[in-house]
């Protein structure tokens, strides 16, 4: 940082180049910058590996104080508006976590040669793309000193574990030493070992890093960060942190929306109701957020959200394909840009398939998936499903297809889905749910939320979910529907009866005026 401030590094363009492991570089950065008055505007945006250019410039939206409204613009329109901003200001942009060259002109980023005093500042793993992106000073992060690094895995332990044996300490160095000046590494091991309070637990963290030394740099530091995956205290534990792998990067997830994926997946075992297995979710992401194998997301539309580091999030899939008990189960292309459906191959041993934030338009095979109990499609842009799509998949539990917009029909086959525990159809564009839902018999929870073309519920269908836990219809179908055989006609008045009859439904949203006198409770 002081050689921006010097103004060292010339007017061009600048480089914060990565070692692969560091965290926290530029967040440290931004820290500075922020309190660097030479700036007038300070932007800082994840780009990460499969980048999105209208992503990026939402990042910047949000930095620069644009509406909520303005993302809704096109790529070029954006560009236009950030240019226009950013042309007349004395700015820094600080690009996290470069996989390849970036367009600043597509983004609407000016050089910074082009108004004095302006730096862009970016991470990368890659040497390469410092020389694609014309960088005039690169950085190497390396690893912490010793001295630094010790320091900072007495923090992570604590006072209480480094104490309560006098032999401790000097084996707390070993732990140290085999981290390799890691931040990553340093922290989240730090974390796992403080409640170790037994010399024979020190030794065996010892010797089971020792195991750890491969000759491929990702796979010895994975097998580091992997000492705190193995010492979550039971295997609940450790499924719940590896299906948050199954999200996009850098993605936000609702605590809410995870805890219920868990639920119908059978991962909280202890209850068999929702509103007791919050209980021991909220016990689960808290000890995950204590170990540093989850940070905190902040909220989006006021709800709670975590998130996985990339390294973290890396990591654990790696233990997907390296671990026998996981070999093969996952198959995760989230945010892999990706035009259309895996190849029929790719489906037939997978046990959970993440294929969120994608470009798939079309899903016309027919998969032959014996295993298959998870299935994420949402972000796509899904407009025809197969009716054969979903023929051979007798144990799929989870399906989420929301955020489609442009799905307006539910193929006839999803009738076959009769292990389904959770149905997401939020923000898609169906109009008319199937009288042949009938057959999903198992399902706890059904999210029909801003399906603003709803039109049609067949009656008798919502009442025959008698396992049902969690229904929302939130801002979803509108109007009075002149149709004798709908619970949406006639105010409704249908559909509240149904869900009445319903002896397990713990959490319910819909509209209030929906709710108003009905004793229906509120979410």
């Amino acid at each position: 940082m002081e050689l921006y401030c010097r103004n060292k590094c010339g007017d061009h363009w600048s480089l914060w180049l990565g070692g692969r492991w560091q965290d926290n570089t530029l967040d440290q950065t931004q820290q500075q910058v922020q309190h660097h008055t030479k700036f007038e505007v300070v932007i800082w945006a994840v780009v990460s590996k499969d980048y999105d250019v209208g992503k990026i410039q939402d990042r910047i939206g949000d930095n620069i104080g644009f509406p909520q409204s303005w993302k809704n613009k096109s790529v070029e329109q954006k560009a236009i508006d950030i240019y226009g901003i950013l042309s007349n200001k004395r700015f820094v942009v600080l690009l996290d976590d470069l996989w390849k060259k970036v367009d600043l002109n597509q983004v609407g980023i000016p050089e910074p040669s082009q108004t004095k005093g302006s730096k862009l500042i970016f991470t990368t793993r890659s040497l390469d793309v410092c020389g694609y992106m014309e960088a005039k000073t690169k950085i190497k992060v390396e690893c912490l000193e010793p001295e630094k690094a010790w320091e900072l895995f007495q923090d992570k332990v604590g006072d209480e574990a480094l104490n309560s044996h006098p032999d401790i300490p000097n084996l707390a160095k070993q732990v140290a030493e085999r981290c390799g000046g890691l931040p990553l590494a340093l922290i989240t091991i730090g974390r796992a070992m403080a409640c170790k309070t037994t010399l024979g637990e020190w030794n065996y963290a010892i010797e089971m890093l020792k195991r750890c030394a491969s000759p491929q740099m990702e796979d010895e530091v994975f097998s580091l960060l992997k000492f705190s995956y193995d010492n979550l205290p039971n295997a609940t534990m450790r499924s719940c942190f590896l299906y948050c792998c199954l999200h996009p990067e850098d993605c936000c997830i609702p605590k809410k929306r995870l805890v219920e994926y868990w639920f119908c997946e059978g991962l909280l075992i202890e209850f068999d109701r929702i509103s007791e297995a919050q209980m021991q979710s909220d016990h689960i992401i808290n000890f995950l957020l204590n170990a540093c194998l989850l940070e905190n997301g902040g909220e989006i539309h006021g709800e709670e959200c975590v998130k996985m580091h990339d390294v973290i999030r890396d990591m654990a899939l790696w233990i997907t394909r390296n671990s026998e008990a996981t070999e093969n189960n996952f198959f995760v292309k989230a945010g892999a840009q990706l035009y259309e459906e895996p190849h029929v191959k790719a489906w037939e041993s997978v046990k959970r398939m993440s294929l969120m934030t994608n470009k798939i338009e079309f899903l016309k095979e027919t998969p032959k998936c014996a295993n298959l109990r998870t299935l994420f499609l949402s972000q796509n842009e899904l407009q025809v499903i197969s009716d054969g799509f979903f023929q051979f998949m007798p144990h799929l539990t989870v399906l989420d297809l929301s955020r489609n917009l442009r799905l307006r029909v539910l193929p006839e086959g999803i009738s076959l889905l009769v292990c389904l525990e959770c149905l997401d159809l939020s923000f898609t564009g169906i109009s008319e749910l199937p009288i042949g839902l009938k057959s999903l018999t198992k399902l706890k929870m059904l999210d029909l939320s801003y399906m603003h073309n709803l039109r049609k519920i067949p009656q008798h269908l919502i009442s025959s979910f008698h396992k049902l836990q969690i229904f929302r219809m939130w801002w979803s179908g509108y109007g009075d529907y002149p149709n004798e055989d709908n619970v949406l006609y006639g105010g409704n008045e249908k559909l509240i009866v149904e869900l009445k009859s319903l002896q397990r439904l713990s959490i319910i949203r819909i509209q209030k005026r929906q709710a108003l006198s009905r004793k229906i409770p509120e979410p």
